[in-house]
């Protein structure tokens, strides 16, 4: 892999946010002797200092097929960076702590693509089980997974979910009754996942209450009030058209004018 090296000391050094930076101490290649050396990690590369306001990185690390873990040295909290293939150089660094070790090991564990594959698919079966649903559960889907759909609207919900009305419905005293409707007297459902029954077609909608009955004062009353009303309208057209004909009368006058 071809690396430029203007680009890659640009990229240590802009403002971007680094994943994770601090001083380790990193053992050379051909010496066993520690160098204290300024870290900055982002994205896959891992970058070296001399010093922390150096301008150019003395050297990277591309964090690709290897593998982070513990290991003994002469130094405290020792880790190691391995790669695969027999002539792979392995690099040995150390931290000041042990909260830092923890800290860099955890972010160098995560910063190949490698693992943010496994992270992205780990995330994609987990959104695929929120849109189905987990099996058994309520409303949850057996079907397998599959492009996603839309789900219908909430008036396109309320038109399945409304039953089949007759015809003519039942009357009562006149009236129509609501509880006399196909599938009204059916039990309460107490399974807690209300909406379907066990075969997951559509349940009606509850019953509205029944009607209130009318007393004998009340009904009286409506009676009298209705009895009255033809009356009542009849003195009033009388008076209005009355008090249009005399308008009717004045205003041909007027337009006749004054007699010689």
């Amino acid at each position: 892999m071809k690396l430029n090296e203007r680009s890659l000391a640009f990229y240590a050094t802009c403002d971007s946010p680094a994943d994770n930076a601090g001083f380790l101490y990193k053992r050379g290649e051909r010496h066993t002797a520690y160098h204290r050396r300024w870290f900055v990690l982002k994205g896959n590369m891992l970058f070296y200092f001399e010093e922390r306001d150096s301008r150019e990185p003395v050297g990277v690390i591309v964090l690709e097929g290897c593998n982070v873990e513990l290991c003994d040295s002469a130094e405290g909290f020792a880790f190691a960076i391995r790669f695969g293939g027999t002539k792979s150089r392995t690099y040995v660094l150390a931290a000041e702590s042990q909260e830092a070790m923890e800290s860099w090991v955890k972010s160098l564990s995560r910063a190949s693509f490698d693992y943010l594959r496994l992270v992205v698919r780990e995330l994609e079966k987990q959104l695929q089980e929120m849109r189905w649903g987990l099996p058994g559960g309520c409303g949850g889907s057996r079907e397998p997974a599959g492009p996603w759909k839309p789900k219908p609207s909430g008036l396109e919900q309320s038109r399945e979910r409304l039953p089949a009305l007759p015809a003519i419905l039942p009357k009562e005293n006149g009236c129509a009754v609501w509880n006399n409707v196909l599938g009204a007297d059916r039990a309460p459902d107490t399974s807690g996942c209300g909406g379907h029954d066990e075969e997951g077609s559509p349940r009606p909608p509850p019953p509205l209450p029944p009607r209130r009955r009318v007393s004998n004062g009340e009904a009286a009353s409506a009676g009298a009030a209705v009895a009255e009303s033809p009356s009542t309208f009849c003195r009033l057209h009388e008076q209005y058209s009355r008090e249009v004909a005399r308008l009717r009368q004045d205003w041909q006058q007027r337009q006749r004018g004054p007699r010689p």
